[in-house]
């Protein structure tokens, strides 16, 4: 696994109010994907799980309702209608919702296996 890079203000910002927004609904197993340097994708992958359909469009939702109040546009949404693995893309970040079951069969972690990955732990604990 390679050293993590220091990321700039606003991705810094971004990945804090995302990862709030899981941690909010209850999200479980969330992991930062570094992929700068290894994609043009984009930045980051923040990847994380949900134990039944509802609770990942909770997820889902919460984190578009705190990024709306924040200012931030996500360009494109997946997955609302399967919710087995629900995608946001912010263009630089893109957030993706797991059910386990669907994480465990895609495990992006494995294929972007040369990314530096951090853990983000639960802040509001």
């Amino acid at each position: 696994m390679t050293e993590l890079k220091e990321r700039n203000t606003e991705q810094e910002h971004l990945i804090s109010i995302i990862t709030e927004a899981i941690f909010e609904k209850k999200g479980i197993d969330v992991k930062l994907l570094d992929l700068r340097g290894i994609t043009t994708i984009a930045d980051f992958f923040l990847i994380c799980s949900a134990e039944s359909d509802i609770q990942a469009k909770a997820i889902a939702d919460n984190i578009d309702k705190k990024l709306s109040e924040a200012g931030v546009k996500i360009w494109q949404k997946e997955g609302f209608k399967a919710l087995s693995w629900i995608l946001l893309d912010l263009s630089d970040i893109v957030v993706h919702i797991f059910r386990e079951e669907a994480r465990q069969f895609y495990n992006l972690e494995r294929l972007w296996g040369d990314a530096p990955v951090e853990e983000l732990a639960d802040t509001l604990k």
